[in-house]
């Protein structure tokens, strides 16, 4: 059964699509287009009632790009254990990071793609 989100997801998703934070935009330019390992990366998804950042569904792949409001969030563990329990791996990376060490962070998600989180 395919997932149908709601027409405010969709919304949302899509102004988040336009008007992307800063993190998100430079991670965005690495991973569309196949670039990143030949992975198919779509972003700003919604899906089971939250969006994802960045999303390669054929190798269960999450990625998110969070600021300071995301640290020991238990808003953010309910959701990743609610996507782990349907196989997907989840990647996440502070935006000073995704700035500060674009490279370092695109090696890490290289070997998460080729490793299969092994």
């Amino acid at each position: 059964m395919r997932y149908e989100p709601k027409p405010i997801a969709r919304t949302r998703a899509r102004q988040m699509r336009a008007d992307p934070t800063s993190p998100e935009a430079s991670l965005w330019r690495t991973l569309r287009d196949r670039q990143l390992a030949g992975a198919k990366f779509r972003r700003q998804v919604p899906l089971r009632g939250y969006i994802l950042d960045f999303v390669c569904f054929e190798a269960k792949l999450i990625i998110e790009v969070d600021g300071s409001q995301h640290s020991d969030s238990a808003h953010d563990l309910h959701r990743d254990a609610l996507f782990r329990a349907e196989g997907f791996r989840i990647l996440r990376f502070w935006n000073d990071e995704v700035l500060e060490r674009l490279d370092d962070v695109c090696r890490h998600i290289l070997s998460e793609l080729r490793n299969g989180g092994e």
